[in-house]
């Protein structure tokens, strides 16, 4: 996993291209983590939009912050 300023700035793009994306409608670019540059448009804005979730879970837990409790009753 990369370190938190790296995920933190593809954060940051990602957001950015998801606002470019909404806002253009013309389709956007984005480098991922391994490297792999992916264009979305319109139509997989979703995909942008689980990709920028997967982000934010990363930087959680690299921030050691705790995950949502599963709170299960007996």
């Amino acid at each position: 996993m990369a370190d938190i300023e790296t995920l933190r700035t593809r954060l940051s793009e990602a957001e950015t291209a998801l606002h470019a994306l909404l806002t253009g409608g013309r389709p956007v670019r984005v480098t991922s983590g391994d490297g792999r540059t992916v264009e979305f448009s319109t139509s997989t804005a979703p995909d942008l939009r689980r990709y920028i979730a997967e982000l934010k879970e990363q930087i959680a837990a690299a921030g050691g912050r705790p995950r949502r409790a599963l709170l299960i009753s007996f």
